[in-house]
């Protein structure tokens, strides 16, 4: 069996955003951050034109996705259940044949994220987890399931590594405008901070 590289395909590659919710200002760590990098993924995922899957966790009693990521010309699948292969994710992936990785920002790392996740291995996706555009309410929680998901095969990566990933060449015809979304640095998510026994989780 070959080794598995997690070499990144723009044609074979969709974006999940998961649970980016108003009500959870205030207690998710660094998320003015991790909004502005996911709204990034989101804004080169358009101009890329890949699938996008989003999810709300309890919309109702959590609300919508936050008014900075504009999500209203998606598709937007509620959930209760934490994970985003919910049955409604499950029957429009199978209208997207072609999609083989998945790229998944949002929130939280630890819950959602990470059962998401495993979810995909399990259905043989290569699963790539933009480290800057995930969190949780702790590092300790948003850290140990970097880890975790690491060790179970999904690959742990950053946006603009992502992008220009997927653009692959510069001489690709989308490549000027992903540039601009990625001219200024990603903001400082706390993730070089962090260390577990000394040694930084990532």
């Amino acid at each position: 069996m070959a080794r598995r590289l997690g070499k990144i395909n723009l044609k074979n590659t969709a974006l999940f955003l998961c649970d980016m919710q108003e009500k959870f200002r205030g207690n998710i760590v660094y998320y003015p951050q991790i909004i502005s990098v996911a709204n990034r993924m989101l804004q080169g995922a358009k101009v890329l034109e890949m699938p996008i899957v989003v999810t709300e966790q309890y919309p109702k009693g959590l609300g919508p996705t936050v008014s900075e990521i504009d999500v209203s010309q998606e598709k937007v699948f509620p959930k209760t259940s934490f994970s985003m292969l919910v049955p409604g994710v499950v029957d429009h992936l199978k209208t997207l044949p072609d999609v083989k990785s998945i790229v998944l920002c949002g929130i939280e790392n630890h819950v959602c994220i990470q059962n998401t996740v495993l979810d995909l291995l399990e259905e043989n996706f290569d699963v790539h987890i933009i480290a800057d555009a995930c969190s949780s309410r702790s590092m300790t929680d948003r850290m140990f399931a970097f880890q975790r998901m690491r060790e179970a095969g999904a690959y742990i990566t950053t946006s603009e590594c992502m992008l220009l990933g997927l653009c692959g060449d510069a001489a690709h015809p989308k490549f000027r405008p992903v540039q601009k979304l990625i001219t200024e640095s990603a903001p400082d998510t706390g993730l070089l901070n962090t260390t577990i026994k000394g040694e930084t989780a990532l």
